[in-house]
């Protein structure tokens, strides 16, 4: 097992939020950070020298997404994850848990393992705590994710309780499948919107050790109000040295509050997602870009942004882009949100390093300016 390689720098005075360093087998992740999604060994529209120069410096594989195509034992001969993708910074690989979640119908859970029908041609597969963490340990990433289930909400108390204890002994299995020194193993939390269990699944995952904790089951249908109730009492009964990431949330606004509860690590569809929606984030809120609004517009997305699309072209140019469906306005809108997510870590990084974190942790506005002035 890795030893524990994250440093806590900084803490801000009035908040939880925190800045710190996690070193890796491919470099150094400053945190808070968030890590665009790379699900099937590409993050949508982007090539790894664009996102490189935007700032990223971690992303997120799926292992689940992976295995069925093109297979562990393609990327395997190809020398690893980041040579087959020509990634050279940090990779994070999330166990597939949670997209066994999404399969529904499609598959069975028992104490050993998740029987499933592969989305892409029905064909049946079987994994294992240990199968997960041998498809990882093949693929390479420098943090890997321990197998869990992630149960839908609403559900009962007693299905939380009985897959939040199965999720800890799949940890277990995990940690003992474990076998690349290289690679950091994160255990995943668990228990619902239930604070009982969600104190006794850290209590558990903690007794069994890990280098860094992830926080699953949240924003799968429960109200915002409750998410962020159940996450500012969790997520202090992790380890304070520990890096701790929140998976799979969310929206700036979520990005900031989850910072302020003392998170460090975050993943999210929506940048890229939205990007592809023509839903643009500015510093002066969300732009649809298929408003006809914007036909004649030719101002630039965002006036205060410093990213290539914004820097070069218009919202009246964005928009014909979109409307026709040409490829380039994937490209150009993804670059942009992405550009917007990591300027926002940016700032509240900065703001937590010059004690103002506090004081701005509601104006995303200004955290993102703030990013903007920052590359660190």
């Amino acid at each position: 097992m890795a030893e524990n390689k994250f440093t806590l720098i900084h803490k801000d005075g009035k908040t939880q939020a925190r800045v710190g360093q996690l070193r890796t087998a491919h470099g150094v992740v400053n945190t808070p950070i968030f890590m665009p999604v790379g699900t099937r060994a590409t993050v949508k529209a982007c090539t790894p020298r664009e996102l490189v120069e935007i700032g990223v410096e971690i992303i997120l594989g799926n292992t689940y997404h992976l295995y069925l195509r093109p297979g562990s034992q393609v990327i395997d001969q190809a020398g690893g994850l980041h040579r087959f993708m020509a990634w050279k910074k940090p990779i994070l690989t999330d166990s597939g848990g949670f997209q066994v979640f999404s399969l529904g119908a499609s598959r069975t859970i028992s104490e050993e393992g998740v029987e499933f029908r592969s989305e892409i041609d029905g064909s049946k597969h079987f994994i294992t705590p240990e199968r997960s963490i041998d498809i990882q340990n093949t693929l390479g990433a420098d943090i890997i994710m321990t197998f869990d289930e992630c149960p839908p909400q609403p559900s009962d108390y007693a299905y939380l309780k009985d897959s939040m204890e199965m999720t800890l002994r799949w940890a277990k299995r995990c940690k003992k499948a474990h076998r690349n020194p290289n690679q950091q193993l994160f255990g995943i939390v668990q228990g619902g919107m239930e604070k009982t269990l969600r104190k006794a699944s850290v209590e558990g995952t903690v007794r069994i050790g890990f280098p860094g904790y992830a926080i699953g089951g949240m924003s799968v249908g429960e109200e915002k109000a409750l998410m962020y109730e159940t996450l500012a009492y969790t997520v202090p009964l992790l380890p304070r040295g520990k890096p701790r990431y929140l998976m799979g949330v969310g929206t700036p606004e979520d990005l900031v509050y989850g910072v302020s509860c003392g998170v460090d690590m975050f993943d999210c569809v929506m940048p890229t997602r939205n990007a592809r929606n023509g839903w643009l984030f500015t510093t002066d809120g969300v732009v649809r870009i298929r408003n006809a609004k914007y036909k004649m517009d030719f101002t630039p997305l965002d006036p205060d942004c410093l990213c290539y699309t914004c820097q070069n072209f218009t919202r009246a140019y964005l928009r014909h882009l979109y409307m026709e469906k040409e490829i380039l306005a994937h490209r150009l809108h993804t670059l942009h949100n992405l550009h917007f997510y990591l300027s926002l870590m940016r700032g509240i990084r900065r703001a937590i390093h010059e004690d103002s974190f506090a004081r701005l942790n509601k104006n995303i506005p200004a955290l993102v300016k703030l990013g903007q002035k920052n590359r660190k």
